[in-house]
Protein backbone atom coordinates (compact mmCIF):
# COMPACT_ATOMS: atom_id res chain seq x y z
CA UNK A 1 0.00 0.00 0.00
CA UNK A 2 1.14 3.22 -0.69
CA UNK A 3 1.61 6.56 1.22
CA UNK A 4 -1.65 8.62 1.37
CA UNK A 5 -1.47 12.07 -0.56
CA UNK A 6 -0.80 14.65 1.42
CA UNK A 7 -2.86 18.07 1.06
CA UNK A 8 -1.00 21.35 1.82
CA UNK A 9 -2.04 25.12 0.96
CA UNK A 10 0.32 28.34 1.68
CA UNK A 11 -1.20 30.82 3.69
CA UNK A 12 -0.02 34.42 3.31
CA UNK A 13 -2.60 36.91 3.93
CA UNK A 14 -5.87 36.42 5.56
CA UNK A 15 -6.03 32.16 4.57
CA UNK A 16 -3.12 32.61 7.86
CA UNK A 17 -6.04 33.70 10.45
CA UNK A 18 -9.66 32.37 8.59
CA UNK A 19 -8.97 29.51 6.10
CA UNK A 20 -12.63 28.83 5.95
CA UNK A 21 -11.88 24.94 6.53
CA UNK A 22 -10.34 22.25 9.04
CA UNK A 23 -6.69 22.37 9.15
CA UNK A 24 -5.04 19.26 10.58
CA UNK A 25 -1.15 20.85 10.87
CA UNK A 26 -0.15 24.16 10.67
CA UNK A 27 3.38 25.01 10.40
CA UNK A 28 5.60 28.09 9.25
CA UNK A 29 7.17 27.33 5.78
CA UNK A 30 9.04 29.68 3.16
CA UNK A 31 8.51 30.20 -0.44
CA UNK A 32 11.09 31.07 -2.71
CA UNK A 33 10.95 33.45 -5.92
CA UNK A 34 7.85 35.36 -4.67
CA UNK A 35 7.01 38.58 -2.46
CA UNK A 36 4.43 39.09 -0.30
CA UNK A 37 2.54 42.13 -1.63
CA UNK A 38 -0.50 44.33 -1.97
CA UNK A 39 -0.69 44.45 -5.20
CA UNK A 40 -4.97 43.50 -6.27
CA UNK A 41 -7.70 46.36 -6.22
CA UNK A 42 -9.84 44.52 -4.15
CA UNK A 43 -13.50 45.76 -5.24
CA UNK A 44 -15.76 43.42 -3.48
CA UNK A 45 -14.06 41.86 0.16
CA UNK A 46 -12.02 44.93 1.11
CA UNK A 47 -13.42 47.66 -0.98
CA UNK A 48 -15.89 48.98 -3.62
CA UNK A 49 -15.57 50.22 -7.36
CA UNK A 50 -15.33 53.72 -6.11
CA UNK A 51 -13.30 53.02 -3.72
CA UNK A 52 -10.60 49.88 -4.04
CA UNK A 53 -9.19 48.21 -1.41
CA UNK A 54 -5.60 46.64 -1.70
CA UNK A 55 -4.97 43.24 -0.69
CA UNK A 56 -2.21 40.57 -1.12
CA UNK A 57 -0.70 38.86 -4.04
CA UNK A 58 2.02 36.60 -4.23
CA UNK A 59 3.97 38.49 -7.06
CA UNK A 60 6.34 36.42 -8.30
CA UNK A 61 10.57 38.39 -7.71
CA UNK A 62 13.31 36.67 -8.44
CA UNK A 63 15.87 36.27 -5.23
CA UNK A 64 13.12 37.30 -3.02
CA UNK A 65 11.21 35.40 -0.70
CA UNK A 66 7.82 34.82 1.45
CA UNK A 67 6.88 33.24 5.02
CA UNK A 68 3.41 32.18 5.36
CA UNK A 69 1.84 29.10 6.58
CA UNK A 70 1.66 25.94 5.54
CA UNK A 71 -1.92 24.10 6.13
CA UNK A 72 -2.10 20.74 5.46
CA UNK A 73 -5.71 19.58 5.16
CA UNK A 74 -7.02 15.90 6.02
CA UNK A 75 -7.54 13.79 3.15
CA UNK A 76 -11.54 13.37 3.77
CA UNK A 77 -11.57 17.33 4.26
CA UNK A 78 -9.56 17.87 0.87
CA UNK A 79 -12.11 18.12 -1.62
CA UNK A 80 -14.67 20.45 0.28
CA UNK A 81 -11.88 22.93 1.54
CA UNK A 82 -10.82 22.59 -2.53
CA UNK A 83 -13.65 23.94 -3.73
CA UNK A 84 -13.80 26.46 -0.99
CA UNK A 85 -10.60 28.06 -1.93
CA UNK A 86 -11.45 27.95 -5.29
CA UNK A 87 -14.91 30.22 -4.58
CA UNK A 88 -12.91 32.29 -2.56
CA UNK A 89 -9.74 33.25 -4.56
CA UNK A 90 -11.15 32.74 -8.08
CA UNK A 91 -13.70 35.20 -8.29
CA UNK A 92 -12.25 37.56 -10.59
CA UNK A 93 -9.32 34.92 -11.88
CA UNK A 94 -6.59 37.95 -10.28
CA UNK A 95 -5.02 34.86 -8.96
CA UNK A 96 -3.85 31.39 -10.70
CA UNK A 97 -3.84 28.32 -8.99
CA UNK A 98 -0.50 27.01 -8.76
CA UNK A 99 1.19 23.88 -6.81
CA UNK A 100 3.70 25.48 -5.06
CA UNK A 101 7.36 24.17 -3.24
CA UNK A 102 7.45 24.86 -0.21
CA UNK A 103 9.91 24.73 2.96
CA UNK A 104 8.39 24.33 6.04
CA UNK A 105 10.00 25.15 9.46
CA UNK A 106 11.10 21.49 10.25
CA UNK A 107 12.93 21.16 7.23
CA UNK A 108 10.28 18.97 5.43
CA UNK A 109 9.77 20.03 1.60
CA UNK A 110 6.35 19.91 0.35
CA UNK A 111 3.78 21.15 -2.45
CA UNK A 112 1.38 23.04 -1.69
CA UNK A 113 -1.45 24.82 -3.66
CA UNK A 114 -0.78 28.61 -3.40
CA UNK A 115 -2.93 31.78 -5.34
CA UNK A 116 -0.38 33.62 -7.17
CA UNK A 117 -1.53 36.88 -8.50
CA UNK A 118 -1.74 37.79 -12.31
CA UNK A 119 0.20 40.20 -13.70
CA UNK A 120 -2.18 40.64 -16.69
CA UNK A 121 -4.84 41.02 -14.62
CA UNK A 122 -7.30 44.10 -14.89
CA UNK A 123 -6.85 44.56 -10.71
CA UNK A 124 -2.89 43.91 -10.68
CA UNK A 125 -1.79 47.11 -8.92
CA UNK A 126 2.03 46.06 -8.55
CA UNK A 127 4.45 48.79 -8.23
CA UNK A 128 2.39 51.21 -6.19
CA UNK A 129 4.20 53.65 -3.81
CA UNK A 130 3.74 52.74 0.18
CA UNK A 131 1.46 56.59 0.96
CA UNK A 132 -0.49 55.73 -1.78
CA UNK A 133 -0.61 52.21 -0.79
CA UNK A 134 -1.33 53.63 2.70
CA UNK A 135 -4.29 55.90 1.68
CA UNK A 136 -6.12 53.45 -0.53
CA UNK A 137 -6.01 50.97 2.61
CA UNK A 138 -7.10 53.24 5.19
CA UNK A 139 -10.63 54.40 3.77
CA UNK A 140 -11.29 51.23 1.87
CA UNK A 141 -14.32 49.19 2.87
CA UNK A 142 -15.84 46.00 1.62
CA UNK A 143 -17.99 42.85 2.49
CA UNK A 144 -15.70 41.55 4.59
CA UNK A 145 -15.02 44.91 6.31
CA UNK A 146 -11.96 47.40 6.32
CA UNK A 147 -9.12 47.11 4.47
CA UNK A 148 -7.15 48.54 7.43
CA UNK A 149 -8.27 45.53 9.75
CA UNK A 150 -7.27 43.29 6.74
CA UNK A 151 -3.41 44.61 7.19
CA UNK A 152 -3.73 45.03 11.10
CA UNK A 153 -4.57 41.19 11.02
CA UNK A 154 -1.49 39.93 8.95
CA UNK A 155 0.87 42.18 10.52
CA UNK A 156 -0.61 40.72 13.99
CA UNK A 157 0.24 37.01 12.45
CA UNK A 158 3.45 38.07 10.92
CA UNK A 159 4.40 39.09 14.64
CA UNK A 160 2.91 36.49 16.57
CA UNK A 161 4.94 34.16 14.23
CA UNK A 162 8.02 36.19 14.68
CA UNK A 163 8.05 37.32 10.99
CA UNK A 164 10.03 40.20 10.14
CA UNK A 165 8.28 42.26 7.07
CA UNK A 166 9.86 46.28 7.66
CA UNK A 167 7.60 47.00 4.41
CA UNK A 168 4.23 45.54 6.20
CA UNK A 169 4.95 47.52 9.58
CA UNK A 170 5.67 50.25 7.63
CA UNK A 171 1.98 50.04 5.54
CA UNK A 172 0.59 49.74 8.86
CA UNK A 173 1.98 52.45 10.59
CA UNK A 174 1.19 54.43 7.82
CA UNK A 175 -2.12 53.51 7.51
CA UNK A 176 -2.66 53.92 11.76
CA UNK A 177 -1.70 57.54 11.20
CA UNK A 178 -3.72 58.27 8.54
CA UNK A 179 -6.98 56.94 10.54
CA UNK A 180 -6.09 58.42 13.54
CA UNK A 181 -5.45 62.15 12.18
CA UNK A 182 -8.73 61.29 10.11
CA UNK A 183 -6.93 62.20 6.86
CA UNK A 184 -8.28 58.67 5.15
CA UNK A 185 -9.77 60.62 2.57
CA UNK A 186 -13.08 59.65 0.41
Amino acid sequence: MGERPEHWVFAYGSLMWDPGFPVAEMTPARLEGYARSFCLLSVVYRGTVEAPGLVLGLDAHPGAHCIGLALRVAEPDWPEALAGLRERELTTYAYSEQVLPLRLQDGRDVAAVGYVIRRDHEQYAGGLELTEQARMIARAEGGRGPNAEYLFNTVRHLNQMGVEDLDMDALARQVRLLLQSGDAGQ
